[in-house]
């Protein structure tokens, strides 16, 4: 389970054995949701916030943190999903301080 961020309390990670679409998902205590990451012709066209099956969703304001956090970094995690899953390369995490 690489994990690639921790932000605000949501550690967002993919499960090693992961299947596209890209996605990446968010934990926070027990509660858990992921976001899938929508590209045309290279280019983010939305991203979708999830629920995941046999889990209780992120509380509304962690949805929102979450949502925002892989807005705004989509172009990075789409290369971590790259460089985990084509190129077998270890996926060092970041601690990110504060709200973006």
């Amino acid at each position: 389970m690489p994990k690639l961020y921790e932000y605000l309390g949501i550690i967002i990670f993919f499960y090693s054995n992961e299947h596209e679409p890209i996605h990446v998902h968010g934990r926070y205590g027990e509660s858990e949701s992921k976001i899938e990451i929508v590209i045309k012709e290279g280019i983010v066209q939305s991203i979708k916030l999830q629920k995941v099956s046999g889990k209780k969703a992120l509380p509304a304001t962690q949805g929102k943190h979450f949502k925002s956090l892989v807005t705004a970094l989509a172009d990075e995690i789409i290369q971590s999903w790259v460089n985990y899953f084509v190129y077998h390369k270890k996926i060092v995490p970041k601690k990110i301080a504060g709200k973006l």
